[in-house]
């Protein structure tokens, strides 16, 4: 018995390797002489089977468009054939009429058959035609895109030095000045460098953000590093820092781009704030596979609604304020997220404030959620250890 099934299990192993050997894509020459193989079969069944030639001259023109639906072979070799085709069914059409079994009516099928064929030729030359521009467009814009990005790339490097080094003489300037418009103009030196350095920082980021090494992933707990953001920035602007609804969520995300991301959305927070208005981070994770949100809100000027589609283009800066962003912050949060195969989402009110989510992949587990502080919580400092503190 055990013989047995080990003769049945290999034989059907055998059939599923000659399955797998028949499988598409077929080798062409194979696909062309299965398909005379075909059509001789049937020829002969015309000659044969006077008055039953309906079925097989049928079966040849519909084996012939098949088979160039598949093949698509160049307008010379497709002639050609169809000579062929239209000669011999013709041929064997005449026999039948030779015979007085069929009608010379019949041989009207022959030239409405190559009639259709050659419609159905057309068709498929005129999509292969735009298959093959669509993908040399194609082409020509993956190679535009790389051409960019690696410009970029060396623009950004070639910066960061003579950049570098006119910031540093700049600074030892400013410390030997003593005259108030003296002291001002290398003041608007010293910002306009920075800023300088600032955007070509975020350009060799956005550049980079789509190759393959990228990202360096690991496990991120999200509501500690808001934390740990939110400590850092608070001293840097007169705002109302608050701490909204802190999911304790990890995801796996590389800490030093996300924590780029989120720097971007927090400068342009404070850009578009003033003393006194809130400046809110939360972390929501809502439930098993939906995405992770980091939110960003501000209770600031908002933006007006024909700019919102443009928000996250580069170079586009809606700025009012005295200072002057790059246009590049929020280009690079969007690179980010989607590097990290998530998304960012913006939702403002002129007058009222802005709220941008930063949207990233679930954690592949269960999500195992605990209660985040109160929202409207106020991030402060505990004066007896100087740790942040949630103050309501």
């Amino acid at each position: 018995m055990p013989a047995t099934d080990g003769g049945l299990a290999e034989r059907i192993s055998g059939l599923g390797r000659f399955a797998v050997r028949l499988s598409w894509p077929f080798r062409p020459a194979q696909l062309d002489a299965v398909w005379v193989a075909f059509s001789a079969v049937n020829l002969l069944a015309i000659f044969a089977f006077a008055g039953w030639e309906t079925v097989p001259f049928h079966f040849i023109w519909i084996s012939f468009t098949l088979v160039y639906g598949f093949r698509t072979w160049s307008p010379r070799p497709t002639l050609a054939v169809l000579g062929v085709v239209m000669a011999t069914t013709a041929a064997a059409i005449g026999l039948d009429v030779a015979r007085g079994s069929e009608s010379i009516a019949e041989l009207t099928e022959v030239p409405l058959m190559a009639a259709m064929f050659l419609a159905m030729v057309w068709h498929a030359r005129r999509k292969l035609t735009a298959e093959q521009e669509s993908r040399r467009i194609g082409e020509e814009n993956a190679r535009l895109l790389a051409t960019q990005r690696r410009f970029l790339q060396d623009a950004s490097h070639q910066l960061r030095t003579p950049i570098t080094i006119a910031l540093g003489h700049a600074e030892l300037l400013a410390g030997g000045l003593t005259g108030d418009q003296e002291g001002h103009d290398i003041e608007v030196v010293l910002g306009e460098l920075n800023r300088l350095r600032r955007i070509a920082e975020r350009l060799l980021v956005i550049a980079a953000a789509e190759g393959p090494e990228f990202l360096q992933l690991e496990a991120v707990e999200l509501d500690s590093f808001t934390m740990e953001i939110l400590r850092r920035w608070r001293p840097t602007a007169d705002r109302r820092w608050q701490l909204g609804r802190l999911d304790k969520v990890t995801v796996q995300a590389d800490r030093e781009r996300l924590g780029l991301a989120i720097d971007a959305l927090l400068e342009n927070a404070v850009r578009h704030t003033a003393s006194g208005d809130v400046i809110k981070l939360s972390v929501v994770a809502v439930g098993y596979g939906l995405p992770v949100r980091m939110i960003v809100a501000d209770t600031g000027q908002g933006i007006p609604a024909g700019l919102l589609r443009h928000v996250f283009d580069r170079f586009r800066s809606g700025d009012s304020g005295s200072a002057r962003g790059t246009g590049l912050g929020l280009a690079l949060v969007s690179a980010v997220a989607r590097a990290h195969g998530g998304n960012v989402l913006v939702n403002s009110t002129p007058g009222q404030g802005s709220e941008f989510e930063l949207l990233l992949p679930a954690p592949a587990g269960p999500l195992a959620l605990l209660p985040g502080p109160a929202p409207g919580t106020v991030a402060g400092t505990d004066a007896a250890d100087g740790r942040l503190a949630r103050k309501p």
